[in-house]
């Protein structure tokens, strides 16, 4: 008679870390494609291919899910990018993958996601103000607060026309055409820029 394969701690343990990293790879991909609200926590436990009892387990709900995908896409990237590169980090991931690729989808999650309300909308409002915070230390203008909000909005305003409207010709234009475009204009905002690239 043949053994069973074990199934001891340690298996249980490696299997509990990969359904755990599953659900927020999953749920990252449905609030990008429908928004947080539309996103339900079975279609989320379907994507990432386990029990939907699983997801409250390790996570608690939905909400705890948004958390963590913004904490591991977007804050992460606030936290360990040179302000002096940020915008333009974010505007190239989101040009170049179209919101689609997984390094990408905070931005697309943020821009489908305003407007969520309660604790969720909260946690999206918060990693916009980090990133605005970010932006501000690039102006020694009294306005540095709102200028870094005005180049947010242009970053948004982008996402939104070429991601989520996907409007023409912005939908269809080269990547690196745009940035140099919005880049090369961001200057008169944010003046401690690196120069764009030709």
């Amino acid at each position: 008679m043949a053994e069973r394969p074990s199934t001891g701690p340690a298996e249980r343990r490696r299997d509990a870390q990969g359904t755990r990293r599953l659900l927020p790879e999953a749920a990252a991909r449905l609030f990008a494609e429908r928004g947080y609200e539309a996103a339900t926590v079975r279609e989320i436990a379907a994507e990432a291919g386990v029990n939907q009892a699983l997801l409250f387990r390790y996570f608690g709900s939905k909400q705890a899910l948004l958390t963590e995908v913004m904490a591991s896409g977007g804050q992460e990237q606030v936290r360990t990018t040179a302000p002096e590169q940020l915008f333009a980090t974010a505007l190239r991931g989101m040009l170049t993958g179209g919101g689609k690729e997984a390094a990408d989808l905070p931005l697309a999650v943020y821009l489908r996601s305003i407007g969520t309300g309660g604790g969720a909308g909260d946690m999206v409002k918060a990693l916009g103000e980090e990133y605005s915070a970010a932006l501000s230390t690039l102006s020694g203008e009294e306005d540095s607060l709102l200028r870094a909000d005005l180049a947010m909005a242009w970053l948004l305003g982008i996402g939104l026309m070429r991601v989520v409207v996907a409007k023409e010709p912005l939908a269809g234009a080269a990547p690196e055409e745009i940035s140099r475009l919005v880049l090369g204009a961001l200057g008169g905002l944010l003046e401690y820029l690196p120069p764009a690239e030709d």
